[in-house]
């Protein structure tokens, strides 16, 4: 799926009325099954403009295009159209505590089932083996059948990850997909979403806080400051001066180390009175 904007800006809805928009004037095109890399420093602008791109946001000014459609612009069901074929993906997955993980992974299936499909695979999954080889790819094949709260926050990520690999969007919108995991499994993850998307023509789009992992695995990267576009590079062109210049005052994020390994999250002892 082909992304254009043209002199966007857009606004959080949280923000307040006096503070200046989260997106300034921002041109972009991105081609059909590109892999970009979203970097800057906190508040900059990086979920928003997923949020955008993902027809969750609209803009205030400008013009958003995917594959040359307007969304805003195409009726409601137009809009859930073009929705049905794109992944927005957060950093932190909204899975339903109790559910089950193959129930919550094949929820990227719902777009391509009819409504009695759809409801009778929460009573009984319809496609769990399609979850289970998601869940293997991931590292999470035995977890197909535990409940959602009893995963830790990286393995729940992974699972968000897996609602990619079982859907059939044509863009995914990938939001600090890496931020739980220890760096075996980031760069595990992250090579796997990204080989996915190439064998399939997926464009992807991800933020990043990991500068050296999003130089090393992307091809193309952009910086956001302050909601405004820094610089839209080939990954070995990005210099460290550029980098500078992105982080200043934020140095410290610069450097952010991946998140050390987990701990299993151990199941509660029910206590029981005599």
């Amino acid at each position: 799926m082909q992304i254009e904007l043209s002199a966007v800006h857009a606004r959080h809805p949280a923000l307040r009325p006096e503070a200046p928009d989260t997106l300034r004037g921002l041109d972009l095109r991105i081609g059909a099954g590109e892999a970009v890399a979203l970097i800057g420093p906190s508040g900059a602008g990086k979920t928003s403009l997923l949020q955008l791109m993902g027809a969750a946001l609209p803009p205030r000014q400008g013009r958003l295009l995917l594959d040359g459609q307007d969304p805003w612009r195409s009726g409601s069901a137009g809009l859930r159209a073009l929705r049905r074929q794109l992944l927005l993906a957060p950093q932190t997955p909204p899975l339903p505590p109790r559910q089950r993980v193959v129930t919550a992974v094949l929820a990227a299936r719902l777009p391509q089932w009819s409504l009695a499909r759809s409801l009778m695979s929460l009573v009984r999954p319809q496609e769990p083996e399609r979850a289970r080889a998601a869940l293997e790819a991931l590292g999470l094949g035995d977890k197909l059948w535990e409940r959602v709260d009893r995963l830790s926050g990286g393995e729940r990520q992974r699972v968000g990850l897996a609602r990619a690999l079982v859907g059939e969007a044509r863009l995914w919108l990938v939001d600090e997909p890496l931020s739980a995991l220890d760096p075996t499994r980031a760069a595990e993850a992250l090579e796997l979403l990204l080989r996915t998307a190439r064998a399939r023509g997926v464009t992807l789009v991800a933020s990043l806080h990991h500068v050296e992992l999003a130089l090393r695995s992307f091809p193309r990267v952009i910086g956001l400051r302050e909601g405004e576009l820094m610089f839209d590079r080939p990954a070995a062109e990005v210099s460290p001066a550029l980098l500078s210049a992105l982080y200043a005052q934020h140095e410290s994020e610069l450097q952010q180390p991946l998140a050390s390994p987990e701990p299993p999250v151990v199941a509660p002892v029910p206590l029981t009175c005599r």
